[in-house]
């Protein structure tokens, strides 16, 4: 139901499960993070791709059928907590560049796998809910953030509160999307000819700032440093200065 695929430097993380389309259920959420340790463990991934494997829904969320068979089982519940939020914090904290290619529906827990992911591109049909308060459910903290880190409290308290369903466009007017495009490949490119050392410390940067860090430290002040010693360093400067493409290493 989750698989991997290798297109050169990219790694492609499949959701394939169309009869139910594409919700996750627990053996779901459990088998995430083994797959994001194996796309580290490949060498020479520049990316990730979240995307399903066939147009029409990214993902529809949450199993509503397998959560009604076990509401009562609060260990089951829990497990199931634990599983999602793993998940959610692993992909958003993850070290390469995520982005999430969405194609029709993307709901719930979908939506929370799409917004752990770096960026969004969506095609001109998908669309976007977040629906708990329809199903007289809560959603998660951790996914309540990277909504607001998003779009801002006023747009997440409006997608929260109502469950409504939005359009590509929107969701791109209001930043739940960087880009409405029928495919990633444009950007993927662009990210995969970058400088992965640069990417990667610029990634751990960001995630600093959308976790609160608002001045530098030595860490940081570090990183800044080492970084014209690095041997990307040398290939993107002397690139420059004889006019090519630059070449870095994995």
């Amino acid at each position: 139901m989750l698989r991997l695929e290798h297109i050169g430097p990219i790694a492609h993380l499949v959701i394939d499960r169309a009869d139910r389309r594409n919700a996750f259920d627990m053996e779901m959420w459990r088998a995430f993070p083994s797959l994001l340790d194996a796309v580290m463990a490949r060498p020479g991934v520049r990316l990730m791709i979240v995307r399903a494997a066939r147009a029409g829904v990214f993902c529809a969320g949450a199993d509503i059928h397998e959560l009604l068979a076990n509401k009562d089982d609060a260990r089951w519940r829990a497990a199931n907590q634990a599983a999602i939020n793993q998940v959610q914090h692993d992909l958003a904290r993850f070290a390469l560049p995520t982005v999430a290619f969405v194609e029709g529906d993307c709901i719930g827990g979908g939506c929370g796998i799409a917004m752990a992911c770096d960026i969004r591109i969506a095609t001109a049909d998908a669309r976007f809910g977040i629906t708990p308060a329809k199903l007289g459910l809560v959603y998660p903290l951790h996914d309540v953030k990277l909504l607001i880190d998003l779009v801002g409290p006023g747009q997440a308290k409006r997608l929260l509160y109502t469950g409504a369903l939005i359009s590509a466009d929107e969701a791109c007017a209001i930043g739940l999307v960087e880009e409405v495009a029928d495919s990633p490949a444009a950007l993927a490119a662009q990210i995969a000819a970058a400088s992965p050392d640069s990417v990667r410390e610029i990634k751990r940067l960001v995630r600093r700032v959308l976790d609160g860090q608002v001045a530098d430290d030595d860490a940081t002040r570090r990183i800044f440093g080492e970084a014209f010693s690095g041997p990307d360093f040398r290939e993107g400067t002397t690139a420059f200065v004889e006019k090519r493409t630059p070449e870095f290493g994995a």
